[in-house]
């Protein structure tokens, strides 16, 4: 038996949008792929910024204990623009202990205080805390 195009299509009338929407159906656009994850940043990358650079100069000096250099080495960090609050906090911190020991209390409690505004999950260890010079101003600042 020999079937024709209108057994096919009962109705030829709705034959042709039919066809045409399956045609355009195969236009569409895809979404755009996302782009690719970012690189990783490396400590080469890092130093390269002026102000990581000198934080870390900063910590080298303090932890040789060439506090005036650190000092000046720190400040300069955030002058500079630290990007992390973490850092801003912890070059902060520093500057706290290196006042606290050098009797500027107030400078030392600023310091705490910008430390605390810089990351507000800063804290200090549980022996730094203990310090007697700069654990008692700490404990006032940082509630």
């Amino acid at each position: 038996m020999k079937r024709n195009a209108l057994h096919l299509y009962p109705r030829p009338h709705l034959a042709l949008p039919a066809l045409a929407i399956t045609l355009l159906a195969g236009c569409t656009t895809l979404p755009p792929a996302p782009p690719p994850p970012p690189a990783p940043v490396g400590l080469a990358d890092v130093l390269e910024r002026p102000a990581e650079r000198a934080l870390a100069e900063g910590i080298r000096a303090y932890d040789d204990a060439q506090y005036p250099q650190a000092e000046a080495a720190l400040r300069k960090a955030l002058q500079a623009g630290l990007q992390s609050p973490r850092d801003r906090a912890h070059a902060h911190k520093l500057l706290g202990f290196i006042t606290c020991t050098s009797d500027r209390l107030a400078e030392c409690e600023a310091a705490f205080t910008a430390a605390r505004t810089a990351w507000p999950a800063f804290a200090l260890s549980k022996s730094e805390a203990g310090h007697p010079l700069w654990g008692p101003v700490a404990r006032r600042v940082l509630p």
